[in-house]
């Protein structure tokens, strides 16, 4: 019976471990291209960007779940339903888009420690949509969250104040998000896994970056045509970089499946320090003591702050 059980649960081990990988290498790959595209390769637009990224995401959502049917297909049951979906589309196109203009001015390693900073955002519209509070000592938790963000802006050789604010408005729109999911979405009957929201969210969001790239980055095709001759590999970057949009997206959906919210809380912590050690590795960004330090006040704020949302929960 035991020798059965054990290759057994090797083999989960093994399973678990192979979608880790999968969830780092592409969510670190997409960020990681994100920033080669947008400040090293001359590719300056952020919106056609997002907008291949929601595509491919409308894509491979539609041929997982339709074809493949790795998750249940969950329908759109109400007019109401699908208005709230599209409200969360806009927001996360904020986010996605802010996150990739911040890339434009900022190096990878301040805006992971920018991004760290979500939990605060999360707490502070938890508290102000639905006035749900938390045990002073999780709020306490998020005091060196902030201060760390705040030392390492100040030891940031690269810092850009727009940069800053684009970054710090697409964490604040990720953080309103998730908290905007669960109020408009949780309801009885009317709530989705993250499969399915990405599957409707997808097409709305590219319907809504369209017109948008087309209006703001005005010469972006004929740009990107001119960096297609010039650049044999630019399609093929741009192809790989909105499939590894998608693959971070399934992975985070995995690896939530069969691990536990403690888990992916510190594994997300982890993923964080990696992406920033790799970057500093490949753009070779100046950093500094007092940058190091501010960043690792953040993430040790992060654990903390899950730590206490654990305890006192």
């Amino acid at each position: 019976m035991s020798s059965t059980q054990q290759p057994s649960s090797k083999k989960q081990t093994l399973f678990i471990a192979s979608l880790i990988i999968l969830w780092y290498s592409s969510n670190i790959g997409v960020l990681l291209l994100n920033k080669y595209l947008l400040s090293n390769y001359g590719f300056k637009f952020p919106i056609f960007l997002t907008m291949c990224h929601m595509s491919a995401c409308a894509f491979f959502s539609y041929i997982s779940i339709v074809f493949i049917k790795l998750v249940p297909l969950q329908p759109i049951k109400s007019r109401p339903q699908f208005l709230k979906i599209a409200t969360l589309s806009v927001v996360f196109c904020c986010s996605v888009v802010g996150g990739n203009i911040s890339l434009r001015y900022l190096p990878v390693s301040f805006n992971q420690a920018v991004g760290a900073t979500t939990p605060f955002f999360t707490a502070l519209f938890a508290y102000l949509m639905t006035f749900k509070r938390e045990a002073w000592v999780t709020y306490a938790a998020l005091v060196p969250v902030v201060t760390g963000v705040v030392v390492a802006s100040g030891g940031e050789p690269g810092f850009h104040w727009f940069g800053f604010i684009m970054c710090i408005s697409a964490t604040a729109a990720r953080a309103f998000k998730s908290v905007l999911q669960g109020i408009l979405l949780s309801s009885e009957g009317e709530t989705l896994n993250s499969m399915n929201l990405l599957l409707y969210m997808s097409p709305i969001a590219v319907l809504v970056l369209v017109p948008t790239a087309l209006v703001m980055e005005r010469n972006v095709l004929e740009v990107i045509i001119s960096l297609g001759r010039q650049h044999r590999y630019m399609w093929l970057l741009l192809f790989i970089n909105s499939t590894l949009a998608y693959s971070a997206n399934l992975s985070n959906f995995l690896v939530t499946k069969h691990t536990s919210a403690l888990t992916l809380q510190v594994l997300g912590n982890a993923k964080g320090a990696v992406a920033v050690v790799i970057s500093i590795l490949l753009f070779r960004n100046p950093v500094t003591t007092v940058g190091i330090g501010g960043y690792m006040m953040t993430v040790l704020g992060v654990v903390a702050y899950g730590e206490a949302k654990r305890r006192f929960r």
